[in-house]
């Protein structure tokens, strides 16, 4: 198979998560296979995923083991907590000429976006997201997710994306950033958007992993998402003051 997509869920949680998550990529992109790896591959209602492989650790950056695994040339890997809005179109192509597309993390003032391991890094060159991956699986990439997968059992950091980060600064990997709409953290960035700036096409929310960390119900729909999300802006400015120009 030259395209696919995969998952990779550990604990029945994120199993629940990752089943949503390609229920919208079915929905969205009929035909395009999707696999599933997971510690539950006996778990009922998978029958939607074109394969189960059983994963061969449980830890929670599972998918660093998973990647180059793959049966697909051309891998598409998203996490557990997205969406997908709408037809992928011709992403995967990226691939041909990029041997990795990925999106930049949001929260770039973050010191927990800055954060390096071994490596100091300018402002502009911020941790990547490793939820929306796409990936050419040859034996380069294979290489290069073991040493990432060596680098963060070195590092002990929980954040797969530090050493991300410090291993994509001194790779000499072709990689490329994707826009925005790709890895959409914001559902309430669409409320600036005008009809002809993007199309929103994979939704990655950490909200929809509320119900796993006892914060309230499991939340499925982009209206419940929005006003999450203003809530949150709203609290977040008014703990620092509401300074910031561009409030007023």
């Amino acid at each position: 198979m030259r395209d696919g997509v995969i998952f990779v869920a550990t604990g029945q949680g994120y199993l629940e998560l990752a089943i949503q998550a390609a229920e919208s990529l079915r929905a969205t992109n009929p035909g395009l296979p999707v696999d599933l790896f997971t510690d539950l591959p006996d778990a009922p209602g998978l029958d939607l995923f074109d394969d189960v492989h059983a994963t061969q650790d449980s830890h929670t950056r599972a998918k660093l083991d998973c990647f180059a695994r793959a049966r697909f040339e051309r891998v598409l890997y998203l996490d557990c907590d997205v969406l997908v809005l709408a037809p992928l179109g011709d992403l995967f192509g990226l691939a041909d000429r990029f041997a990795l597309s990925l999106a930049h993390d949001m929260r770039r003032c973050s010191p927990l976006i800055r954060q390096g391991h071994a490596v100091t890094t300018p402002y502009a060159f911020p941790q990547l997201n490793s939820g929306v991956m796409l990936y050419r699986n040859d034996t380069a990439m294979a290489a290069f997710f073991a040493e990432w997968k060596q680098r963060y059992v070195e590092a002990g950091i929980a954040r797969d994306q530090v050493t991300l980060k410090d291993l994509l600064w001194e790779s000499d990997l072709r990689f490329y950033v994707l826009p925005p709409e790709f890895n959409l953290r914001r559902v309430t960035e669409l409320d600036a958007w005008e009809p002809l700036d993007a199309i929103p096409t994979i939704l990655h929310s950490h909200r929809l992993l509320q119900h796993l960390r006892g914060q309230g119900a499991r939340v499925t729909t982009f209206e419940v998402l929005r006003e999450l999300e203003r809530e949150a802006l709203e609290t977040e400015w008014a703990s620092l003051g509401d300074e910031g120009p561009w409030r007023r």
